[in-house]
């Protein structure tokens, strides 16, 4: 009778054994995935822990949006912006209809400070959504901020003040929310308070610029090298910036020097301008050098100017009208400008060129191109047999491409730019005939 008791609880102390066994089964089998342990991580600020586990799910499942939109966000509240856009393009890429992705994505440039990106980020996201109220207000925050910078020069999209981001202003509670009307709105992946870390009062008004430009052109006929250098420096007003110039260039065997001054004043938020004079004594240089452009922004992130310019030399005066179309999309940027030079015979004669941007990591960094046909007023001439040529001979067939690429130092906040171009253009002296010409050349500018 012992022994059957013995065996009696063995068999029952043996089933609740299993019994627990298989209750830890089914726990283990219930318990949290990575992703929602991630997501109670990133919510408590757990940040990196949440990555860890974020990077480790996306290496086995790569198609789980919601893992990498998490990811994609948590890089953005830990100030890695250029992380977070990565994550975020992969995932639009694919999927153009989530409104809560696109919606991060661009609060995700607004943390960064590169609003003309979330612009171009808005009106993408609006045409596959059609319509948002949330994106729409981004995008008319973004709108306004670009409106307000202090440097018109380049447009709305503004280059002096896409500066790197104040991480540190992350933490102070008394910064702008993206949040409408709502100081601790939840984001779709969590984030309990939104925050702009960058605002007019942490920025670093870098106001002054000087500039050492030097660049050569080599010919494959003809011609003996020229080379163009300029100094100048940019001072930033309550008027708009004011930019003297001075412009040397040794061509031909002659020597020029033209003092040149360009302003850049500010109107509204909507309307800018641009206006240019230049004076030389030197024959390879006009004598005298007139230029305006009055620039509107539109909505959809176009930009129109119109203008003209007024040369005059020792053979002729040469009047131009021009007039440019930019357009925003993303980190790129477009702009056509023409060139229309009308003649009392009605030889009217028009040159235009194409600039293509891509921007990188800030509105600083880019690499781009422009390519033109036709004879720009504006551009650097040769000569006709034993006569030099004035800056205006604009009757030759011309083509021409240039690429350039502009970076910031490591550790500083200097500016450096190269370019490399080649250009084909027509002998003045000898109508059919081309020669060929290759430049290259950098410009090194220091902020302050």
């Amino acid at each position: 009778m012992m022994k059957l008791k013995q065996t009696y609880n063995l068999l029952i102390f043996g089933l609740l054994c299993f019994l627990g066994n298989t209750q830890d089964l089914v726990y283990n089998d219930s318990k949290e995935n990575q992703y929602q342990k991630a997501y109670k991580l990133a919510g408590q600020g757990k940040h990196n822990p949440a990555k860890e586990l974020l990077v480790h799910e996306l290496s086995e499942n790569p198609n789980n949006i919601q893992a990498r939109s998490l990811l994609a966000s948590t890089h953005s509240w830990t100030g890695h912006y250029d992380k977070a856009r990565q994550e975020f393009n992969k995932i639009t890429s694919r999927n153009r209809n989530n409104s809560e992705i696109w919606i991060s994505a661009i609060k995700n440039e607004l943390y960064a400070g590169e609003d003309a990106t979330a612009l171009g980020l808005a009106n993408k996201a609006l045409v596959y959504l059609k319509s948002d109220i949330e994106v729409e207000r981004l995008k008319e925050m973004a709108i306004k901020r670009i409106n307000s910078r202090e440097y018109p020069e380049l447009g709305w999209y503004n280059q002096d003040t896409a500066l790197k981001t104040n991480k540190t202003s992350k933490a102070k509670k008394d910064k702008e929310t993206i949040s409408k009307g709502k100081d601790n709105k939840i984001d779709s992946v969590g984030q309990s308070e939104i925050i702009v870390p960058k605002t007019p009062a942490d920025r670093q008004m870098l106001n002054n610029r000087f500039a050492i430009n030097n660049s050569f052109t080599i010919f494959d006929q003809r011609y003996d090298p020229m080379v163009y250098s300029s100094i100048s420096f940019r001072r930033q007003t309550m008027a708009g910036s004011i930019i003297p110039r001075i412009n040397y260039s040794n061509r031909l065997g002659k020597h020029g020097v033209q003092y040149d001054l360009d302003f850049y004043p500010k109107f509204s938020k909507r309307f800018y301008a641009y206006i240019n004079y230049g004076f030389s004594n030197a024959t390879i240089y006009p004598n005298h050098k007139v230029g305006g452009d009055l620039y509107v922004n539109l909505p959809y992130a176009f930009e129109f100017s119109a203008g003209g310019r007024f040369i005059n030399t020792d053979a002729q005066n040469i009047s131009v009208v021009t007039n440019s179309l930019g357009y925003y999309s993303g980190n790129y940027y477009f702009s056509l400008r023409s060139y229309i030079t009308p003649r009392p015979n009605r030889l009217t004669r028009i040159s235009g060129n194409l600039l293509v941007r891509k921007y990188l990591k800030d509105a600083e960094n880019f690499f781009g191109f422009t390519v033109g046909m036709g004879v720009s007023p504006e551009l650097r001439q040769l000569t006709s047999g034993d006569e030099l040529l004035a800056e205006t001979f604009l009757y030759i067939e011309s083509q021409r491409l240039r690429f350039e690429y502009q970076f910031t130092g490591k550790n500083t906040s200097n500016v450096y730019r190269a370019n490399f171009g080649v250009t084909r253009q027509e002998l003045a002296f000898d109508s059919g005939n081309f020669f060929y010409g290759v430049s290259t050349g950098l410009i090194y500018q220091v902020r302050f």
